[in-house]
């Protein structure tokens, strides 16, 4: 007839049902890397050991955990279960998050119509990808890459390749480039200069220097 009590389970299961109340509100829980292992990391929360899965502790998926030992991350809890005993924990979010808003403001400092160098990314069908710079990258179409009619955009670049793109486009967070609009701009600068020349130039003739001044009674 006497009651057996135990503080110990108690706490425990006042922890689970604080962090499920942590995952619903969504948390920020700042974690200290207590263990390392291939497939992610090991983390306590409340007394309970987590999970962080190697695809969830940065934006890619990390191949190498070695250096996150010791490290402190902030995450989010992603899956609270007592009966199966499974804490699971999540950096992406809040990574993925702060890049969009990152990105976001960096867009802001763009123009449609500024020239701005790049590196092609990667290579589609479609188009290329181009790296401009502050975590950003824009499309340039097929047809925005030669004069030309082209079949691939291989046919003219190459992963790597440094490249002039012109921004054409913002919208939606998408950038569209142009290296078409770049050679266009450059040919239309060298119109202008030389019809500039032409209205300036002054024959280099006496006879002429001395008419100039001249007017003639009708």
């Amino acid at each position: 007839g006497n009651i057996i009590l135990s503080k110990k389970e108690a706490d425990l299961e006042y922890s689970w049902d604080k962090l499920t109340r942590m995952m619903e509100d969504k948390t920020l829980v700042s974690c200290k890397i207590a263990e390392v292992v291939k497939t992610g990391a090991i983390v306590y929360v409340e007394g309970i050991r987590g999970f962080i899965p190697a695809s969830r502790l940065d934006l890619k998926y990390v191949e190498d955990t070695a250096p996150y030992l010791n490290k402190r991350i902030n995450l989010l809890i992603t899956e609270v279960n007592e009966e199966d005993k499974r804490l699971i924990l999540s950096a992406k979010e809040l990574l993925t998050e702060a890049a969009l808003a990152k990105r976001s403001e960096n867009m802001k400092n763009l123009t449609v119509g500024s020239v701005v160098e790049g590196t092609v990314e990667t290579l589609k069908e479609y188009g290329a990808f181009v790296d401009i710079g502050n975590d950003m990258s824009g499309l340039l179409h097929i047809s925005q890459i030669s004069e030309k009619r082209i079949k691939h955009p291989k046919v003219v670049l190459q992963e790597g390749q440094k490249v002039t793109v012109m921004i054409t486009k913002i919208e939606d967070g998408r950038i569209s480039l142009s290296m078409t609009a770049v050679n266009e701009a450059k040919a239309q600068e060298i119109e202008e200069e030389a019809s500039e020349y032409k209205s300036e130039y002054i024959p280099n003739n006496p006879f002429a220097a001395l008419l100039k001044d001249i007017k003639l009674d009708n």
